[in-house]
């Protein structure tokens, strides 16, 4: 056992390695719109957040209008690309065969991109239907607020003191740690950057892995040191 009642995992930088992906084409968009931005830099400031609250966040920044049409552009070629590229994250099967007990996905992206992403890395048998996204729950309800998490414990019966998440993003763990959840950090997709594991523990996680393959000892060694405390 894990010592813990669920394992919740983000999806994107995560199990599939998406980010990276994300960023090249966002940052191409943004750029042609006027907001010059390397998608590196996009990565490691606005990993987590879906393209929209990017958006929100470049305007307030630069105060340029971005036409809402760039959601639906983004959108379209994204999808395009991720079913193209994306592949999942180095171990990542392996080290999830690994765990036990209950587990679940709790993720920014949208339900019908989930499912393509899992099923097209063969990670969707591990996980079933419990995939949950937080743009079914209704508008303002995205990381880093905490809602698709406690979604995900409530529908899985667990609670959320004794749920663990792996996130890749400052957002997300702000979502976990809002959440009460505990938080494992993950910076073994292709988007990292040389402050990432700083970041994440500064964000609220206990402790950040670079490979899938040391994730079942690290949530081991963590459920058992809550059973001493």
């Amino acid at each position: 056992m894990s010592g813990f009642e669920l394992i919740i995992f983000d999806c994107d930088g995560v199990l599939v390695d998406s980010e990276v992906i994300a960023a090249d084409l966002e940052s191409a968009l943004l750029t042609e719109a006027g907001y010059p931005i390397s998608a590196e830099e996009l990565g490691e400031r606005f990993s987590g957040l879906t393209w929209k609250d990017i958006l929100f966040a470049v305007e307030a920044d630069s105060s340029i209008p971005l036409q809402a049409s760039l959601i639906d552009k983004s959108e379209e070629l994204l999808d395009a690309r991720l079913e193209r590229e994306v592949e999942a994250i180095d171990g990542a099967a392996d080290a999830i065969a690994r765990l036990s007990g209950p587990r679940c996905v709790c993720s920014n992206s949208k339900s019908g991109r989930l499912k393509m992403m899992l099923a097209k890395t063969g990670l969707a048998p591990l996980f079933g239907e419990h995939v949950y996204s937080a743009r079914d729950l209704g508008e303002g309800r995205t990381k880093p607020k905490p809602d698709i998490f406690l979604h995900g414990a409530a529908q899985m019966g667990a609670d959320p003191k004794s749920t663990i998440v792996i996130e890749d993003s400052v957002h997300g763990v702000h979502a976990a740690r809002a959440a009460g959840m505990r938080v494992i950090g993950f910076t073994g997709g292709s988007h990292s950057y040389p402050s990432h594991a700083d970041q994440l523990t500064d964000a609220g996680a206990e402790t950040v892995i670079r490979r899938m393959a040391d994730l079942p000892d690290t949530i081991a060694a963590l459920g058992a040191w809550s059973e001493l405390i």
